[in-house]
C-alpha cells in the first residue's frame, strides 16, 4: 500500500449551525465536487468507503451523484474513530485492483440534529454499567479520564487552554470555520461555564452541519490529474486489549488507549517517522485528546503531552504545528473529516495557515475510541 495510491481532489461544503440541506444532498454535492476538482466525472466512480454512525447510504449516493457500476464499497465503525480509516479502506481496494476511482465522505447534520450517544440504541455493554452512575456524556468520560492524567502528570486547565487557544487561532485565519475571527482570550477561556469539570465550555467540540469528500485514485493515474497527487504512505486501525470506549476501565494503564496501540501499525509499514512529521491534524472532540495524541503518536514521551502545549508548540512556527485551520473545536465538528482535508491543503501548499516546507503530515480519529490514523506525503 505504501504511495501505491492518492487523494487527487477533496471538497467541503459551508460549516454551520442549521444548513438547509438535507445530508443525502450535503455528501452529493460534495461528492462531484471533490470529483470535478479531480478532473473526473460522477461516472468515473466504482468504489465508495464511509462511517458507519451514518445516515446516507452507498444506494442514495450513488443514485444522486450519477455514479455507474460500483465494484466497491464499504464503512468503517466507531463514529470518530473512522475518518482516516475510511480514506483507508477505500486506498486498499484502489491498490488491490478492487476499484480504480474511490471516494470518501462525511455528512453530518449534527449541529440541527440529536446527538447520537444520546439515543437509547447507542448504549453499549460497557456503558451499561456507567450510564446510570452519572457519566452520561462524552464529556463526562473523558473528563475522568482528563482528571486522571492531570493527577499523574501534573498537568493544569493552563494547559488546555493552550490547546484550545493554538486551535482558535488558526481558525481565526480560515474563512470556511465556525470561529472565523472569533478570538478567544485566557481570560475568555478560565471564566467559561463548566460542561463536565474539569472541561469547560471551551475544551468541547463544535456542533456543526457539514458534509466533506476526498477522491483517491492509483499513484499512477494521479499524476494525470489537474491537481498535485497527496500520496497515502500509511495508514493504519487501533483498538487495544481490553478496551473501554472513552475511558479504558478495564485495562492496567487507563491512558495507554487505542492512540498507542494504532501508532504501532503506523510506523511499521512507514518510512516516515514522527520526527519527520512537519504537521499534525489530530482529532480533537475534546481538548485533552490533542495532548494524548502528542504522546500517543511519539511527538514526545509520556506525560510530557502537557508541557509540548507550552510557548506556541503547536502552532504554525511551533515545535509540531496542530489543527491548522481549527480543527474540531474551532473550526467544525463533522467526526474529523475535516482534518483530512486540512493536510491536503497542507501537501499542496494552499492552507489558509500554510506550514512552511510541509512535505509529511499526520491525520489521527479519536483517542478513546476505536481509531484510525495515516500518513501523507507530499
Amino acid at each position: 500500500m505504501k504511495d501505491a495510491t492518492a487523494i487527487v481532489g477533496i471538497a467541503e461544503s459551508k460549516f454551520s449551525k442549521n444548513l438547509e440541506a438535507s445530508e443525502c444532498q450535503l455528501a452529493s454535492e460534495v461528492i462531484i465536487a471533490a470529483l470535478a476538482e479531480a478532473g473526473l466525472k460522477p461516472s468515473d466512480v466504482d468504489g465508495m468507503a464511509s462511517y458507519t454512525m451514518e445516515t446516507t447510504s452507498e444506494v442514495d449516493i450513488a443514485k444522486n451523484m450519477g455514479a455507474g457500476d460500483i465494484n466497491f464499497f464499504g464503512q468503517v465503525g466507531y463514529g470518530g474513530g473512522a475518518g482516516p480509516g475510511c480514506v483507508g479502506l477505500i486506498a486498499m481496494a484502489v491498490a488491490t485492483g478492487q476499484c480504480e476511482v474511490g471516494v470518501a465522505w462525511r455528512s453530518r447534520k449534527r449541529g440541527s440534529g440529536q446527538r447520537p450517544w444520546a439515543a437509547n440504541d447507542q448504549v453499549t455493554v460497557g456503558a451499561s454499567w456507567t450510564r446510570p452512575w452519572g457519566l452520561l456524556r462524552p464529556a463526562d468520560e473523558i473528563g475522568m479520564l482528563t482528571r486522571r492524567y492531570m493527577h499523574e502528570y501534573g498537568a493544569t486547565r493552563e494547559h488546555l487552554c493552550n490547546v484550545a487557544m493554538s486551535v482558535r487561532k488558526h481558525a481565526n485565519n480560515n474563512p470556511n470555520a465556525i470561529m472565523y475571527e472569533r478570538k478567544m482570550t485566557r481570560d475568555d477561556y478560565m471564566n467559561a461555564r463548566w460542561i463536565s469539570e474539569p472541561l469547560c465550555l471551551f475544551d468541547n467540540c463544535l456542533e456543526t452541519d457539514g458534509a466533506l469528500a476526498c477522491v483517491v485514485v492509483s499513484a499512477e493515474r494521479a499524476k494525470d490529474c489537474p491537481q498535485t497527487p497527496v500520496y497515502i504512505h500509511s495508514v493504519s486501525q487501533g483498538l487495544p486489549p481490553q478496551h473501554q470506549t472513552m475511558t479504558n476501565y478495564w485495562n492496567e494503564d487507563p491512558l495507554r488507549g487505542p492512540a498507542w496501540c494504532c501508532a504501532d501499525g503506523l510506523y511499521k509499514t512507514s518510512d516516515i517517522k514522527p520526527e519527520d512529521i512537519k504537521v499534525a491534524q489530530l482529532y480533537d472532540a475534546f481538548s485533552p485528546l490533542i495532548i494524548l495524541s502528542l504522546e500517543g503518536y511519539g511527538f514526545c514521551e509520556r506525560g510530557e503531552g502537557a508541557a509540548f502545549t507550552e510557548d506556541g508548540g503547536i502552532e504554525v512556527g511551533g515545535r509540531l504545528p496542530v489543527n491548522t485551520s481549527g480543527g474540531g473545536l474551532s473550526e467544525a465538528y463533522v467526526h474529523g473529516f475535516n482534518l483530512i482535508n486540512e493536510n491536503v491543503r497542507q501537501m499542496r501548499g494552499t492552507s489558509c495557515n500554510q506550514v512552511e516546507g510541509a512535505d509529511t503530515c499526520i491525520v489521527t480519529a479519536g483517542e478513546g475510541v476505536p481509531t484510525s490514523a495515516m500518513i501523507l506525503r507530499r
